[in-house]
């Protein structure tokens, strides 16, 4: 309710409506039973009375619409002799303590009310001299406190500085409940915009219990529902790690409010350096919209990347216009398995496209005749000798693995069987490519390689030629934001791009794909569209199919020029793709990302794995942590006991800034294990500025669940005279009388005026 309705509404009932609310009604009248019959008799028959002997003219229904008002007014009276009243538990003066958290984040510097920061109309409203302070002096006993991701206590709000880097409101609730547990706690104001980016959650349904009695929580909202002129960069998504020399997308997603349809900047650099830069018009209010920007990456390293909008000379606030993430960019070359059933162009040009690559080794085992295999990129004389790998050991090393126009009975059901498990126990990467002996017209249908794929195939053989369909290659809408799919420097000269290519064919039957998988290519037949890469997810790993057997015609078709890049462009990328994310032996995850110096602890997790991929539990892992200043930390990580080969450690940030968290493992067969660079850093504080509107639904359920209310900055007067009304802490009961509210009056006076104006209307006076 409003602070203009509740003062109406006072008005007319002489409380206010949390009276109403919490009190419970009694009538007091103290009179025996039988006069209050006496009473009933004494008003109503004379009014049954006087209603009958109207005169004959006055027809029934007005005798009964006169009735019906004469015996409301009549009932109004009988209510009041029968003295009503309220009966509410109320704090006792002087008895209790109110405790105030007034917020202290960063996110209080904002200026959205009417004209200052949030932050100073908090300390005006809540200073040692102000009305409202005043007020609940009189009554309680007022400690203040600041809080951000904890709580302090403040001698007034004058002690307020605004630069908290994070928020935390139930950390916060929590650390007082429990340093004010032992005295009597009437309630709990907290003032705040809402803004709670700790991990904790909030509620929970039973509010704040201190000492097994539950506490209300007031809260006072303070700001704007959202910010007026304003462009937010609310998620920036990108590979957690890439290829050097290759090109990543970073995904972009912002909402703006006031500035729509116009241009703006979006930005992508590295310490200072600018690596992509494109134009954006802006979605209308409060729509979210994706951007995708291709990004060129060529230096090895943990690299740190700042995705910002350029400011608007309009807009209010521009400390939520970026956001930085962390991409390991690897160096070395990722080894990939290429098995080929027959000699064809495909297999000559793929390996021809990535020949110039220093970070891709395409291992190829090319079937020339039967049983006889051509070996070729080997990195020693007894790699692949026996053919196909028969054992973890073997295949696990390879970080992809490409099966091309080879039938499934040239493996053995063991092979098979370790495909699928290379896909999902080791975390592989698997690319099943278009031909005559690949998909169902390779007999795969029935084996466990199946269930892999991520298409729906016809499980018929044919003894004949295969049916060639030539196929119209397009990005679908998933491809076009895909890193596989970025033929050019820019989103609009890669769709260009791909609008000039040339059709490709296909002699595979594909019935579509599976739930869950995603098309990134699709090829129009000229009656239907059907997927020409497609992947999905398969337990740990990714399975990928590329149902066309001549994309060699993109480097050779008479309308490509001699010196066009496309093919190898697409096949560098498609490899880098499946090879990056691809798990190693050990990896290592940390508990966030962003922290503030000095909070809890970071809990680094890590996973280390033999050369099978199975865990190990004996290994001896640490975590070296680089801090910003060059100080280096070396945390012992134990095994959890529980899942094999999982360990853990924790440390905490001392100072501000980058800190480089790497991980050595030794597993017991003489190799030392690394996992990718992960970075941890402390004391950004720029989070606070971001869905920096009042959260309103937030504070009103932590105010709901407590039994508590929410007030908004502007009507927060009310607080003190409503917050008496507890049954917190040292209480007392209250009688408010309701037989004299202003509105019984004007009730009563409107029901006799009515009955007279009715009589004069039907000629009965």
């Amino acid at each position: 309710m409003t602070a203009s309705l509740a003062s109406v509404f006072e008005l007319l009932f002489k409380y206010r409506p949390v009276v109403f609310e919490r009190g419970t009604l009694v009538f007091d009248a103290g009179w025996p039973t039988w006069v209050a019959i006496a009473l009933v008799l004494l008003l109503a028959v004379p009014a049954l009375i006087g209603t009958i002997r109207l005169r004959a003219g006055v027809r029934r229904r007005d005798r009964v619409v006169l009735a019906v008002l004469r015996g409301a007014a009549i009932l109004i009276l009988l209510v009041c002799l029968a003295r009503p009243a309220l009966l509410l538990s109320a704090s006792a003066p002087q008895r209790n303590v109110v405790a105030v958290l007034l917020d202290d984040s960063r996110s209080m510097r904002i200026a959205d009310v009417g004209g200052d920061t949030r932050g100073a109309a908090v300390q005006r409203a809540f200073a040692a001299n102000s009305p409202l302070m005043r007020s609940l002096g009189e009554r309680f006993a007022v400690r203040t406190y600041r809080f951000a991701g904890d709580a302090a206590r403040v001698p007034d709000a004058s002690a307020l500085a605004f630069d908290g880097g994070r928020s935390s409101l139930q950390a916060a609730v929590r650390q007082v409940r429990q340093e004010l547990a032992g005295v009597p706690l009437a309630g709990i104001i907290v003032v705040t915009d809402g803004a709670d980016n700790a991990d904790s959650t909030i509620g929970g349904g039973r509010g704040v219990l201190v000492g097994g009695a539950r506490v209300p929580v007031y809260t006072v909202g303070v700001g704007e529902d959202e910010q007026k002129l304003d462009v937010e960069l609310t998620r920036v998504e990108a590979p957690h790690a890439v290829l050097a020399g290759g090109t990543m997308v970073v995904e972009a997603t912002l909402v703006q409010h006031g500035l729509a349809r116009e241009e703006a900047q979006l930005v992508v650099e590295s310490e200072g350096r600018m690596l992509a830069t494109q134009t954006v018009v802006l979605p209308a209010d409060g729509v979210r919209s994706t951007v995708s920007v291709p990004v060129a990456v060529d230096e090895a390293g943990s690299r740190r990347l700042t995705t910002r909008v350029v400011p608007h000379a309009r807009e209010q606030l521009t400390e939520n216009n970026g956001r930085d993430l962390m991409v390991d960019v690897r160096d070395g070359r990722d080894r990939i398995l290429y098995v080929e059933g027959e000699p064809r162009f495909e297999f000559k040009f793929a390996r021809l496209a990535v020949a110039d690559d220093d970070h891709l080794q395409l291992v190829a085992l090319q079937r020339t005749a039967e049983n006889k295999f051509l070996r070729l990129d080997v990195s020693d004389s007894l790699e692949l000798l026996g053919g196909f790998p028969t054992t973890k050991e073997a295949l696990f090393g390879y970080r992809a693995v490409i099966l091309g126009s080879i039938e499934a009975s040239h493996f053995t059901a063991a092979q098979l069987r370790l495909l699928t498990d290379y896909v999902g126990e080791r975390g592989g990467a698997l690319l099943f490519l278009g031909g005559r002996r690949s998909f169902g017209e390779g007999g795969y249908a029935g084996t466990s390689l199946a269930e892999v794929m991520p298409v729906l195939f016809d499980d018929r053989r044919d003894s004949g030629e295969p049916e060639v369909v030539e196929l119209t290659v397009t990005p679908t809408t998933a491809g076009r934001v895909h890193p596989v799919a970025q033929m050019a420097s820019t989103a609009d000269s890669s769709q260009a791009r791909w609008s000039t290519l040339p059709p490709l064919t296909s002699v595979n039957r594909l019935r579509g794909v599976k739930p869950g998988a995603t098309v990134l290519l699709s090829g129009d037949t000229g009656a239907d569209a059907v997927p020409v890469l497609a992947w999905q997810r398969y337990g740990r790993g990714v399975a990928a199919a590329l149902a066309v057997q001549d994309s060699w015609m993109w480097q050779m078709h008479a309308d490509i020029a001699v010196d066009d890049q496309t093919h190898e462009r697409f096949w560098r990328q498609l490899l880098r793709w499946l090879s990056s994310d691809v798990t190693s032996r050990a990896t290592l995850v940390a508990s966030a990302d962003r922290v503030e110096a000095g909070d809890g602890p970071v809990t680094l997790s890590a996973s280390v794995r033999d050369s099978a991929y199975v865990g190990v539990n004996d290994a001896v892992v640490s975590a070296v942590i680089l801090a910003p200043s060059g100080a280096e930390q070396t945390v012992q990580m134990a095994w959890t006991g529980g899942e094999n080969g999982e360990y853990r450690g924790a440390f905490s940030p001392s100072e501000d800034g980058a800190h480089q968290v790497r991980l050595l493992a030794d597993a017991g067969d003489g190799e030392q294990l690394e996992a990718r660079t992960t970075v941890v850093r402390a004391s950004d504080g720029a989070q606070e500025f971001f869905d920096a509107g009042r959260r309103e639904p937030l504070m009103r359920r932590m105010a709901e669940e407590s039994g508590g209310r929410y007030y908004r900055l502007a009507n927060v007067g009310a607080l003190s005279r409503e917050i008496m009304y507890t049954d917190s802490g040292n209480t007392v009961v209250e009688r408010k009388d309701l037989w004299d509210m202003p509105v019984i009056l004007l009730i009563l006076v409107g029901l006799l005026t009515a009955e007279w104006a009715y009589r004069r209307m039907r000629g009965a006076v």
